[in-house]
């Protein structure tokens, strides 16, 4: 009835050997005994309910009334299971243990046990968005969400409220009741309410608060200024305020998951949430390393995030990449290291369409000259400015060349901008146009990215769970987990005299 060579099957015969006792012995008190339910089965329901993407109540559902997941679980019959709070109660002793990801580490282990990587130098960088578990708040339920909670949570906050703001009545759950099609009486309420969390903050100020009472407030503090700007011929001063009419960099867009983000992929692709970064092998489809961020932020970045992926590697690896892992200073940080790197350069972007791009000019960084396509020769300026840049200008030679047209539509005439590192990412820019081989590699390696991306996001997996940054970074390893179990028992995954080894599969 357990199809040969199934998830259900491998675990039935081998989940005590995958999940011994002691590899959750840190999580419990041993002078409490033994804990009710064995981590081991939660671990093995952990694993089933990551690679089917189902809830804890699925899953515990699934436990008992469907023979494979009692069989993988090693349940009687007649066994019904335990209650799903346990399933939230043993993430939780994951996520305070000293390794909150060691499901994905004990997987990880057999991996490399088994040698299927051994050779197998080849990896693959991507992220992929992951839908938030909250609806998207416009500002003005954001404000009156974040007075509420401030209520809730501060010590002394609910008579702050109900003497100081008057805006809305706080205490209702409804929206307020106001003509919405009204545009005065919108930006008169935008108006009050931001008046109002101002007042509470004011009078707040200098408390000593931890925890949820200091995190209410900060969200507040941070609620109140990031949708609305001045109303017209007002600097704020005298209460007027209206929704500002742009997005404000890094925007929150819920006060029930702080920590989501607006995410623009690319620029058809908008959504919000969450992104999971990737390390893969091509080859075999492992997941190596697997990391989720929230969606938008310098530091969360997919080029800041791929050494954290590479961490744990050792050796000279290929790394494939995208675009968005052009970044010069980790093109430079991996080249360093020994790398060969197949990341695709951005293409460049000519001043004037069809016109001359960077690499038309004949950059000395060394010599600190730069020459234009008309054959004049200037110096680069020394280091300055945020990113570190160096300028040559053109301006008094444009005036009469014969192919400005070509080269810039500034009055003042072409200015050339490089950065550091610019040696090498031209260099980069040459190599993917012109080298066969590496023009092979990438195509027949890094598309192997996507599937497992779509391995990822099956069964309805794009759309999150949980809320916070570390609870669905737990089930993006837990995931990961799950379906390098799977593949590695599609290679023949055996346990024989305490060590794991692939089997090959004959029909």
């Amino acid at each position: 009835m357990i199809p040969a060579g199934s998830v259900f099957a491998f675990l039935a015969e081998h989940r005590r050997a995958l999940f011994p006792p002691e590899t959750f012995a840190d999580m419990y008190a041993p002078v409490n005994g033994r804990p009710s339910v064995p981590p081991g089965l939660l671990a093995t329901v952990v694993v089933l309910q990551a690679l089917h993407g189902l809830s804890d109540e699925e899953a515990v559902a699934a436990l008992r009334f469907d023979l494979r997941w009692k069989a993988a679980c090693g349940l009687g019959l007649y066994d019904q299971g335990f209650d799903p709070s346990l399933l939230t109660y043993f993430r939780r002793r994951l996520a305070r243990s000293s390794d909150p990801d060691r499901i994905f580490q004990t997987v990880r282990a057999v991996v490399e046990q088994t040698g299927v990587l051994a050779g197998r130098t080849r990896r693959a960088l991507d992220s992929a968005v992951l839908l938030d578990a909250v609806a998207t708040q416009d500002a003005i339920t954001q404000l009156i969400a974040a007075i509420r909670r401030v209520a809730r949570q501060v010590p002394g906050a609910s008579a702050l409220v109900a003497a100081h703001c008057h805006a809305h009545d706080y205490t209702d759950p409804g929206k307020p009741k106001i003509a919405w099609d009204d545009e005065q009486a919108k930006n008169a309420l935008v108006s009050g309410l931001v008046t109002d969390a101002l007042t509470l903050l004011d009078h707040l100020a200098g408390q000593d608060l931890d925890g949820p009472a200091a995190g209410a407030v900060g969200l507040l503090a941070l609620i109140a200024g990031q949708d609305v700007e001045p109303a017209d011929d007002s600097d704020g001063t005298d209460g007027r305020w209206r929704i500002a009419r742009r997005t404000a960099p890094d925007r929150i867009i819920s006060t029930v998951d702080p920590q989501a983000r607006h995410i623009h992929k690319s620029g058809q692709q908008r959504d919000d949430g969450y992104k999971a970064h990737l390390a893969v092998e091509p080859e075999s489809g492992l997941f190596t390393a697997v990391a989720l961020r929230p969606g938008a932020g310098a530091a969360h970045h997919e080029a800041a995030v791929a050494p954290d992926l590479l961490a744990a590697e050792r050796g000279v690896l290929q790394i494939l990449a995208d675009a968005a892992y052009a970044a010069a200073e980790l093109r430079a940080t991996l080249t360093d290291a020994g790398h060969r790197l197949l990341i695709k350069p951005p293409a460049l972007k000519p001043a004037v369409p069809g016109g001359f791009t960077l690499d038309d000019f004949g950059i000395d960084a060394g010599a600190g000259t730069v020459t234009c396509p008309a054959g004049h020769t200037v110096p680069l300026a020394a280091t300055g400015g945020r990113y570190q840049q160096r300028r040559a200008t053109f301006t008094r030679l444009c005036a009469a060349c014969p192919l400005r047209d070509r080269c810039t539509t500034a009055k003042t005439g072409r200015v050339v901008t490089i950065r550091p590192h610019h040696d090498l990412q031209a260099a980069a820019r040459h190599q993917a146009a012109t080298d066969p081989a590496w023009q092979d590699d990438y195509r027949r390696w890094r598309p192997m990215v996507e599937r497992a991306v779509a391995w990822l996001v099956a069964r309805g997996n794009r759309r999150l769970r949980y809320r916070g940054t570390a609870a669905n970074d737990r089930w993006l390893h837990h995931r990961a987990a799950a379906l390098n179990l799977r593949r590695l028992i599609n290679l023949g995954l055996t346990h024989t005299n305490g060590i794991w080894a692939l089997k090959p599969i004959t029909a």
